[in-house]
C-alpha cells in the first residue's frame, strides 16, 4: 500500500461522518441598478475610495443609497453605507461580490449628510469613512426595535406658530434697537440664499441666549432647521432651558401610551447614553427634529435644507475633533451652509483672528471653510450702558489713586469696592487656573519677584532655596529692584490659596471654590446672597435669583492678570479675552451699580478690548501681527507630525521642500520659505512600549500656502499619507489643517 492510498483507522462505529458538499446558492442581481458603491467602516486613508458590490434582487428595494449593509471585504465583514446605485462598474464582473445583508432598512445616512460628508473630507484631507466614524453614532438595536420614534409634530400644530411668531416679531424689535445690520440677518433668515455672519453680542449672562432664541424662532417659522454647536454642556443646559422658555419642548418621551419620543429639539452630545444619542440621530436625520443643539458633536447632524448653522465662541479648543481629520467645527458649519444655501453665523464674546479677516471685504477670499461674512455689532450707547463698569487696577492707575498696597494680589481699592458690593449680592473672583502652584513677590511694595539674569519668575524649592523658573540660577541676596526690599512674600495662586488669602481680607464672608479640582468640583450655580465665589474659566456658577436683577453678581474681580503676558498659543490673547469677557458678562450693567475689576499687568489691548466691551480691538491687533509673520489666517496652514525622516518624506511628496511648488509664500516681506521647523516634539503620553520606536525621535512642521491653494494642499497631504500607510513605511506620520495650536 503506497502512501497516497492510506487512511487514518478507525474504531467501529467512530468513523468521521462524511458531509455532502452544498451547492452554492444562486444569487441573481437586481434588475434595475445592481451595482452598490459602498463606503466601508474601514478608517485607513489608503482604503477611502468606495467599492462596488452586487445588489441581489430580494434586497433591491431595502438596499437604497444612504443604508447600512454588511458586505465581505477581504477575510472579514465589515459595515457599510451604500453611497450611491449604478448600472456599471469598473471592477471585472469576476471580482465583484455580493451584499451579504441589509443592516438596517432605512435611510441613516440622508443624501445631503453624504454629499456634506465628501465635502469635509475633501476640506480637511480625510476620507468620508473617517467622517462617518464621527457623524453617524454607534447602532444600538433595540432602539430600532422599540419602534418609539414618533411622527414629526411641528410648531404648526396645537396653535403654536402664533405663539412662537409673537416672540420672535418681539425679540426682532428689541434687537433692532440694540444692534445694526440686525435685519440683514433676519433677511438672509427668511432667505435661500448662502450668507453669513460675525455677531459680537452684548454681556450679560442671558443675552447670549435670547440673541440664539431668536434665530432658531426665526429660522423654524421659515421651515428651516437649525444647528447649534455650544462649546460644553453647561451652556447647552443653559440654551435648553431658553428654548423651552419660547415654548419649545425637549426631544424626550411623550405621554402617550405607546412610549413615542417627540419634540421640537434635540440635544447631540458625544457623552450621551449609546441609546440616547442614537434615538436623537434617528429622529434628527427622518426629519422628526428640526432643531439640534449640542458640542461639536451636533456639527454633523443630519439635516436636511436652509439651515441655519451657528457657533458660539468659535475659538475655543473644544471645537477640533480628536481624530482623523481633525476637522473643526467653525469650518464644517460654515461649509455645510454654503452647501445647503443656508446661514452661518459665528457668535463670541470675543472677536476670533478668523472672524476678523472674514469681515474684511477688501482682502478676504473665498475658500471651502472660509470667506466673507457680514458684521453684526451693538450700538456704543448700548453696549456702554448694558455693560457694568470695568476698571483696570494696573500699577499706573493705583499710584494715581494713591492706593499703599501697589503691587498686592488684591489692592486696597479692589477690597472696598467687593467689600461694598458684598453688601448687596455674591461676587465673584476669577482666578485663571487652579493648583498649588506659588509665586513669590516683595514683602514692603508686592512686585512679583524675578531674576536678575533673565526677569523669569523666582520659584521656592522644598529646601527653602530660591532659583529662576525660567534659567534655573540660584537666587543669593536677592533685593527688590523698586524699592530695595530683601524680604520676599510668598503667593498662593490656587483656589485654595486665594481662599485662604481671601478669608483674612473679607472675614465672617462664605467663601464658594467652583474648579475641576477642587473637592466639590464645579459648581453649577449659587443663591442670591453675600459670599465670595472663586472660579477658574468656564467654571463661574450661575446666579439663580426670583427676577433677572437678581440673577447676576454685583461685581467680578479678575485675579492674576499679569499670567497673560505669558501665556503660550498663536491664540493666547485672544482666549484670555474669552475668559475675562465669559466671567465679566455675568455681572450686573453699571445702571444697577455692577463694577469690574482687572488687577495686575497686561497688555494694554487686551484691557482696553475688555473695558470698552470691543474685541475688535484685539483681533485687528492680532491679524496686523500675522500679517507681517505671515500666520493664518491671512495663509492657510497644515500641521505635520511624525517621525522625523516620514514628515521629510511627506514634504518633499507634497512639494513643500526640494524647490517645489510649494517651497516658498510670497509675502509683504518678499518670498519666505513656505515650512517652518520641524521642532522636536514629546511623545504622546498614552503610548506603550510597542510604539517606542515608532514614536521615537518625534517632530512637527508648519506648511503655509495661500488661501487660494489651501484645498490642494489637503488633498497633497492626503494623497501622501496614503502612499505612506499602503507602501508600509515605518514610522508615525499624522497631519491637521486650520490647527489651533500651530507650534
Amino acid at each position: 500500500m503506497t502512501i497516497e492510498d492510506a487512511e487514518q483507522l478507525a474504531l467501529d462505529g467512530l468513523a468521521p461522518r462524511k458531509r455532502r458538499k452544498r451547492a452554492p446558492a444562486v444569487k441573481t442581481p437586481a434588475a434595475e441598478h445592481p451595482i452598490a458603491q459602498v463606503v466601508l467602516d474601514i478608517q485607513a486613508i489608503h482604503l477611502g475610495q468606495t467599492f462596488d458590490y452586487y445588489v441581489e434582487e430580494k434586497y433591491s428595494e431595502a438596499a437604497q443609497p444612504g443604508v447600512m449593509v454588511r458586505v465581505r471585504f477581504g477575510g472579514q465583514r465589515v459595515n457599510g453605507i451604500i453611497w450611491k446605485r449604478t448600472d456599471t462598474s469598473e471592477t471585472p464582473e469576476s471580482s465583484l461580490r455580493f451584499i451579504e445583508r441589509v443592516v438596517i432598512d432605512r435611510v441613516l445616512v440622508p443624501e445631503s449628510m453624504r454629499n456634506d460628508a465628501t465635502l469635509i473630507a475633501d476640506a480637511f484631507g480625510g476620507t468620508r469613512a473617517n467622517i462617518l466614524r464621527l457623524a453617524v453614532p454607534p447602532r444600538v438595536a433595540r432602539v430600532e426595535q422599540e419602534q418609539r420614534i414618533g411622527n414629526r409634530t411641528g410648531i404648526e400644530k396645537n396653535g403654536r406658530i402664533e405663539s412662537l411668531a409673537k416672540i420672535e416679531r418681539e425679540s426682532y424689535e428689541q434687537l433692532q434697537r440694540q444692534y445694526g445690520n440686525i435685519d440683514l440677518l433676519r433677511t438672509a433668515l427668511e432667505g435661500q440664499r448662502f450668507q453669513a455672519f460675525v455677531l459680537d453680542p452684548l454681556p450679560g449672562s442671558h443675552h447670549w441666549r435670547q440673541c440664539v432664541a431668536w434665530m432658531v424662532a426665526a429660522a423654524l417659522l421659515q421651515g428651516k432647521p437649525a444647528v447649534l454647536v455650544l462649546p460644553t454642556m453647561r451652556e447647552i443646559e443653559d440654551m435648553a432651558e431658553t428654548l423651552q422658555s419660547i415654548g419649545l419642548r425637549c426631544f424626550a418621551p411623550t405621554q402617550s401610551s405607546n412610549g413615542a419620543y417627540g419634540g421640537d429639539f434635540a440635544i447631540l452630545n458625544a457623552q450621551m447614553a449609546p441609546a440616547e444619542r442614537y434615538r436623537a440621530y434617528l429622529a434628527i436625520s427622518g426629519g422628526q427634529v428640526r432643531c439640534v443643539i449640542g458640542t461639536r458633536a451636533a456639527m454633523y447632524a443630519p439635516v436636511d435644507g436652509n439651515a441655519l448653522f451657528l457657533i458660539l465662541d468659535d475659538v475655543c479648543y473644544q471645537d477640533a475633533d480628536g481624530m482623523m481629520p481633525y476637522a473643526n467645527a467653525r469650518g464644517v458649519l460654515r461649509l455645510r451652509a454654503k452647501a445647503h444655501n443656508g446661514v452661518f453665523v459665528a457668535m463670541a464674546n470675543a472677536r476670533s483672528v478668523q472672524s476678523q479677516w472674514e469681515t474684511d471685504a477688501a482682502h478676504v477670499g473665498a475658500t471651502q471653510v472660509s470667506g466673507f461674512s457680514t458684521p453684526i455689532h451693538a450700538f456704543p450707547a448700548v453696549t456702554k450702558e448694558a455693560s457694568p463698569w470695568i476698571r483696570w487696577l494696573n500699577r499706573d492707575e493705583l499710584a494715581r489713586l494713591a492706593d499703599s498696597t501697589i503691587g498686592a494680589r488684591v489692592p486696597h481699592t479692589a477690597v472696598r469696592v467687593l467689600s461694598k458690593a458684598l453688601e448687596s449680592g455674591p461676587v465673584l473672583l476669577s482666578i485663571p487656573q487652579d493648583g498649588i502652584g506659588e509665586a513669590l513677590s516683595c514683602a514692603k511694595c508686592h512686585r512679583q519677584a524675578r531674576c536678575s539674569y533673565c526677569t523669569g519668575p523666582l520659584e521656592r524649592l522644598r529646601d527653602g532655596s530660591v532659583r529662576c523658573r525660567w534659567c534655573g540660577v540660584a537666587t543669593v541676596q536677592w533685593a527688590c529692584p523698586a524699592c530695595h526690599n530683601e524680604r520676599m512674600r510668598v503667593v498662593r495662586v490656587g483656589a485654595a490659596g486665594t481662599a485662604q488669602e481671601l478669608s483674612r481680607l473679607f472675614r465672617g464672608v462664605p467663601i464658594v471654590l467652583s474648579t475641576p479640582s477642587q473637592p466639590r468640583g464645579i459648581v453649577p450655580d449659587i443663591g442670591f446672597a453675600p459670599q465670595l465665589v472663586i472660579a477658574t474659566p468656564g467654571a463661574e456658577p450661575r446666579v439663580r435669583g426670583r427676577n433677572p436683577s437678581e440673577c447676576e453678581y454685583r461685581a467680578v474681580a479678575i485675579l492674576d492678570a499679569w499670567t497673560s503676558l505669558y501665556a503660550f498659543g498663536i491664540d493666547a490673547g485672544v482666549d484670555t479675552l474669552t475668559s475675562w469677557m465669559r466671567a465679566v458678562s455675568l455681572c450686573a450693567p453699571r445702571i444697577r451699580g455692577g463694577q469690574a475689576l482687572l488687577i495686575g499687568e497686561t497688555d494694554p489691548t487686551l484691557a482696553q478690548s475688555l473695558m470698552l466691551w470691543n474685541s475688535t480691538l484685539l483681533a485687528q491687533t492680532e491679524l496686523r501681527e500675522r500679517e507681517q509673520t505671515a500666520l493664518p489666517p491671512v495663509f492657510a496652514a497644515a500641521c505635520v507630525w511624525g517621525r522625523r525622516d516620514a514628515v521629510k518624506v511627506t514634504l518633499e511628496r507634497i512639494g513643500a521642500l526640494g524647490g517645489g511648488d510649494l517651497s516658498a509664500i510670497e509675502t509683504a516681506e518678499g518670498m519666505l520659505p513656505s515650512v517652518l521647523g520641524p521642532v522636536p516634539i514629546p511623545q504622546p503620553r498614552t503610548i506603550d512600549s510597542r510604539e517606542l520606536e515608532g514614536t521615537a525621535d518625534r517632530v512637527k512642521a508648519v506648511v503655509r500656502v495661500p488661501q487660494s491653494r489651501r484645498g490642494e494642499l489637503a488633498l497633497r497631504l492626503r494623497s501622501a499619507s496614503a502612499r505612506h500607510v499602503a507602501a508600509r513605511e515605518p514610522g508615525e506620520l499624522r497631519f491637521q489643517l486650520d490647527p489651533k495650536e500651530r507650534i
